[in-house]
């Protein structure tokens, strides 16, 4: 399941605190959703069972049919459809209350009608919870990513369709710095041999494996000389405010 770094992993020492920054939103949308809701992108399911107890009906979508049938089989009172998108293929206009996408919209080629199509789906007053990566703070360039974006810049995709949305970032304190920091010199320790520049000339899909390499050999690097460290950092570590400008992720909360 876990074949790339992309997918942070609960079950891989060294991918604790990828693991609990991405835990952290789920937690945090778990206090603000209610009734019917819809998941694009739920990967492995991490979050389903954070917030099932806050919702009626829960709706989870991903590109991955066998993934899809192993959540089906876990959590059998929700629906999980395997679905390359966007478009949100058969999935009725005005439906949902409540849509989470996290970590999705940066995979995605056409954002603007992946934008479009959220809105199409949610119900009048119905609030899109979206997070992705803060460019500002990205290490590296990641070959997964079609894109990242800066505060603006996803502010007003979002209000293209969107008429508002409230704008908060995702930090971290200070063990979680530590660890930014040390990833940091980790991965100068390897791109120093990137003399030119192949990171940001070659074709994305040339660099997927040796991104994966690198990532997990820093991530491993880290875990042997401070173990303490990495498997101390809690979601509890992380928080939101009002700095979208400086945060390690955006946490985004449009309303239709």
């Amino acid at each position: 399941m876990y074949k790339t770094t992309e997918i942070a992993s609960s079950e891989i020492a060294s991918d604790n605190p990828i693991h609990q920054r991405l835990l952290f939103p789920y937690i945090e949308a778990a206090g603000l959703v209610s009734g019917n809701l819809l998941e694009i992108g739920c990967g492995t399911g991490r979050g389903v069972a954070v917030l099932a107890p806050s919702v009626q009906h829960y709706t989870g979508v991903d590109k991955n049919e066998p993934l899809m049938n192993k959540l089906s089989q876990q959590y059998p009172a929700f629906q999980f459809i395997d679905m390359f998108l966007p478009p949100l293929k058969n999935l009725p206009d005005n439906h949902f209350d409540y849509i989470v996408t996290f970590q999705v919209i940066e995979h995605i080629e056409d954002d603007d009608f992946f934008i479009r199509e959220a809105y199409r789906v949610l119900k009048p007053g119905g609030k899109l919870i979206l997070t992705t990566v803060n460019r500002k703070y990205s290490l590296s360039v990641n070959p997964w990513h079609v894109r990242e974006y800066s505060a603006t810049e996803l502010k007003n995709l979002i209000l293209k369709y969107f008429p508002t949305i409230d704008t908060k970032g995702i930090h971290g304190n200070e063990k979680v710095w530590s660890y930014y920091e040390q990833n940091k010199k980790s991965v100068q320790k390897i791109t120093r041999f990137d003399i030119f520049d192949l990171q940001h000339r070659l074709p994305r899909r040339w660099l997927q494996v040796p991104y994966d390499i690198a990532n997990r050999l820093s991530r491993n690097l880290i875990q042997k000389s401070d173990n303490t460290l990495v498997s101390d950092i809690t979601y509890k570590d992380y928080f939101l405010n009002n700095d979208a400008e400086n945060c390690f992720d955006f946490f985004y909360v449009a309303t239709k």
